[in-house]
């Protein structure tokens, strides 16, 4: 059996149409889905993006004892186990973190393809000629890296999507079986899509360049308050647009897999690391604040036609480090003794499966600087913990009534909020943190 696996970089679970998304075109992923399993309550565990793909790659929850941090070589990871069990492995990244600065996450695998210049690579050199209004919004090494993109197959996700392809059209046949972990940092920002995507939302926008759809060096991102009503709408526009084309050329690459014939014997994944804020909250980009936008993700799994193809929605409870073991479950490989995640193919062929109890999802407990709120989720609640040794207040909210957490209950419901922190010191516990990491989180407001 071969595995893809595509991780799109900040992607919104809610702006997929098979998520409910009715106003943002997504029809590619769309037609994927209704082959697959949806997974309805995936949510990450280690946040941002190294941190998440730590966890990808290993199984594990590794927000407990690592940071942003190169691979560590001690770390037994999928691409090396499934090269021991003889898959051929192949890494297509456009995701700079994880090459660059010698990160290490190519390891274990065959081959790696980096394309170039995502957000702040240090890639081009050459001044760019945009006014200063954009350098100012966008950034100029952003636009240093993109100064010779003429047409759509010059955005990063279609050279990466395009990579993929050619891969495969190399490859399909010519091995027992491969891995092919496809890495885009799109949609992630800088939010600047193609004009025709941007224009399909926001047509006829006049307002000019638009400051926080950026991440830029020095520059602190504006609070959702600080910007008016009509340019938190063009964000979102730009934002959508960037959705829009990453369905498109993943599109492309589905399209593909399908003309070489390869639905027959090979698994499919498509998800992401986490989300990101467009107004809500009072925020414009991530925070380690971990609000639903942020902390939920898409989980799309298209297992085989030889598997029986399962398809359907599930509505238990998985996190990030459970893709791992479930891939090598598929592939028939043992799964390492080092893995703290759960095969998702129980709930796969069982949707009676609750999945877990609850999912914890963090920044890092050991940095430098730890984050002042852990997010526990139920299939009803999400507690936004809240440290002991801080002025800061935990928040709680029903998601059955009010997904978009916006009525903080924390006062009302405070048996549940100790019940959810409880649930999480026994997880984190269970996964090995040291009572140094868990004494800061044990005890309620």
């Amino acid at each position: 059996m071969n595995v893809i696996e595509i991780v799109s970089d900040t992607f919104r679970w809610d702006y997929l149409g098979c998520y409910g998304n009715d106003w943002i075109h997504t029809e590619n992923m769309d037609r994927f889905a209704e082959d697959s399993v949806v997974f309805d309550n995936a949510y990450i565990a280690s946040f941002p993006t190294i941190p998440h793909r730590h966890d990808l790659f290993t199984g594990r929850f590794t927000f407990i004892y690592s940071t942003w941090a190169p691979l560590p070589k001690s770390e037994i990871v999928i691409s090396q186990v499934l090269r021991q069990a003889g898959y051929v492995t192949m890494l297509i990244v456009d995701t700079p973190h994880m090459i660059r600065d010698a990160h290490y996450f190519d390891r274990g695998f065959d081959g790696w393809w980096w394309i170039r210049g995502q957000e702040n690579d240090r890639y081009m050199t050459n001044p760019p000629k945009d006014p200063g209004e954009r350098q100012r919004a966008l950034g100029r090494q952003y636009l240093q890296n993109v100064s010779l993109r003429r047409f759509e197959e010059d955005y990063f996700v279609a050279q990466t999507m395009r990579s993929a392809i050619k891969w495969l059209e190399l490859n399909y046949d010519q091995h027992e079986r491969f891995f092919l972990h496809i890495d885009t940092f799109d949609p992630h920002e800088p939010w600047d899509p193609p004009r025709w995507y941007a224009e399909m939302y926001d047509p006829g926008w006049k307002g000019g360049e638009v400051p926080g759809g950026a991440y830029i060096p020095g520059v602190e991102r504006p609070l959702a308050s600080d910007l008016t009503e009509e340019q938190i709408n063009h964000l979102r526009a730009l934002y959508a647009g960037e959705v829009t084309m990453v369905d498109r050329w993943v599109g492309m690459l589905l399209q593909k897999v399908d003309d070489l014939g390869l639905l027959e014997n090979t698994a499919i994944i498509f998800t992401s690391d986490h989300g990101t804020y467009i107004g809500e909250h009072n925020f414009v980009g991530k925070r380690p604040k971990l609000y639903e936008e942020v902390a939920h993700i898409p989980l799309i799994i298209r297992l085989p036609d030889s598997a029986g193809s399962p398809r359907g929605r599930r509505s238990g409870i998985v996190q990030s480090p459970d893709i791992m073991p479930s891939i090598l479950e598929l592939a028939g490989v043992k799964i390492p003794p080092t893995v703290q995640g759960r095969s998702l193919l129980p709930i796969i062929y069982d949707e009676s499966d609750e999945g877990r109890d609850v999912a914890v999802s963090s920044a890092s407990l050991v940095g430098l600087k730890p984050p002042g709120w852990i997010t526990v989720t139920s299939k009803r609640w999400a507690l936004l913990a809240a440290r002991r040794d801080s002025e800061l207040k935990s928040e709680l909210y029903d998601l059955t009534r009010d997904p978009r957490e916006t009525e903080n209950l924390i006062d009302e419901e405070a048996d549940v909020a100790d019940d959810l922190r409880s649930r999480m010191i026994d997880l984190l516990r269970s996964l090995g943190a040291g009572e140094d990491i868990l004494q800061p989180w044990m005890a309620g407001d």
